[in-house]
């Protein structure tokens, strides 16, 4: 019907796994063929009517292809069916009448995942995929920021689509879609949008952190301003679109999610890494958020993220509620927890910059400790520093800086746990 050609032996032989593949590869091949035929959409070219018929059997073709991912070969050509896309996208804004345009492009972009064998299920977002493209450019990306801030409102799935693209593609948009693109972000993440919208901007958002850590160095005023007086309330709220509200245990906003939450930590902690933001982000109730992830986050990697928050923003910037909820206890149980995990993430420069501040964190908060605590806590220091010395051995000064801390934190642990067992001894059974 659409021009697709297959041997009669794959028909007869469908049941046999060996001919799955071949025909599930014909099917691409041929589809892929047709479509780049249509020239970007203009099916006032197709002499033969094959691309037309083609286009509006798009959305079957998809459905056709999507249960046959296992079988086929991933597309090598993404850049051209990317490629295919803008030029509909181009075709459809300058267009008076585009309803149709516009629909050929949900339809093409859905291809274009389907063909690189890349899920759009909202139930696997947090799990890495990656897109093989060479020599993507931000500025080959500028019509996606464009078509985002066109559509966010409209379509949310078709927004998904598109930032789940940009996330998978691995660059950032250019400079002069900055503006446009973290304000989109800042929409997607409204309580009124569907989670799995709200969740592909945060992890979007997770992607840009350091620049949005760095935010006071743009030159660009009023992103600036926009980025520090919207993005931090959108960022809770694209994890928490209810505050106060009890979420459901099995719903997408459940109140614990391994990945979701670790995305919005490594994000929070980038932030609260520049003193600009601290304001902000206690102002906007991720001081409360935080602390009421402290029993949860203790036996996780990301505990550390956790403890970085909540040390390097001052207590004079907490409510008086939130400083008053943790106990001595409780935050002793973080920063050994935060040890416990540090050798894990301290190959992220930040985190092996933020040792010395959990050095000094954790000081304050010893006296609760038992001996148990403290050998188990000089264990954890010792696996970090042999950690530290592998990653950061061509470091130099700064890493023999953090390096200086660390030791000399271990000889204070050290020293501590000695008086401990001495007194023990002369006190006796």
């Amino acid at each position: 019907m659409i021009g697709v050609r297959l041997d009669k032996k794959d028909i007869v032989r469908i049941d046999k796994s060996a001919a799955l593949p071949q025909l599930a590869q014909s099917l691409l091949t041929q589809f892929q063929k047709v479509l780049w035929a249509s020239d970007g959409g203009d099916v006032d070219k197709d002499s033969t009517g094959v691309a037309r018929r083609a286009w509006k059997l798009l959305n079957v073709i998809c459905r056709i292809l999507e249960p046959a991912r296992p079988y086929y070969i991933r597309s090598s050509h993404p850049m051209r069916n990317l490629e295919m896309c803008r030029k509909i996208y181009s075709r459809a804004s300058s267009s008076e009448d585009s309803w149709d345009l516009l629909e050929a492009l949900r339809n093409a972009l859905r291809f274009t995942f389907v063909a690189a064998k890349v899920s759009q299920d909202p139930a696997v977002l947090w799990n890495r995929q990656f897109w093989w493209l060479d020599d993507v450019s931000p500025e080959d990306l500028d019509w996606l920021v464009d078509y985002l801030d066109y559509i966010y409102s409209d379509d949310y799935q078709t927004a998904y689509d598109i930032i789940l693209l940009l996330v998978g593609l691995r660059t950032h948009c250019s400079p002069a879609k900055r503006h446009t693109f973290i304000e989109s972000l800042i929409a997607c993440m409204g309580s009124d949008v569907p989670y799995s919208l709200r969740h592909i901007a945060l992890r979007a958002v997770h992607r840009v952190r350091q620049d949005m850590a760095s935010i006071h160095v743009i030159d660009d005023a009023g992103l600036r301003d926009m980025v520090l007086t919207k993005l931090s309330p959108a960022i809770l709220t694209a994890v928490c679109p209810r505050p106060g509200a009890t979420p459901a245990d099995d719903g997408p906003d459940h109140s614990l999610d391994y990945e979701r939450d670790s995305c919005y930590l490594e994000l929070v902690f980038a932030l609260a890494m520049n003193s600009n933001w601290h304001s902000h982000l206690s102002g906007d109730h991720h001081i409360e958020q935080c602390i009421s992830m402290i029993a949860a986050c203790r036996f996780m990697p990301h505990v550390i993220y956790l403890a970085g928050i909540l040390l390097q923003i001052a207590p004079e910037q907490w409510s008086a509620t939130s400083l008053d909820s943790i106990t001595e206890r409780e935050w002793w149980e973080l920063m050994s927890s935060a040890w416990r995990y540090a050798y894990r993430v301290i190959g992220d420069i930040h985190c092996f910059e933020f040792l010395p501040v959990l050095v000094e964190g954790t000081k304050k908060y010893m006296r609760v400790a038992s001996a148990f605590d403290l050998g188990q806590l000089i264990r954890d220091v010792d696996g970090t520093l042999e950690t530290l010395e592998r990653l950061y051995s061509e470091q130099g000064e700064q890493r023999e800086g953090v390096a200086v801390a660390v030791k000399e934190f271990r000889t204070v642990a050290s020293d501590m746990l000695e008086r401990m067992v001495k007194s023990d001894e002369v006190v006796g059974p």
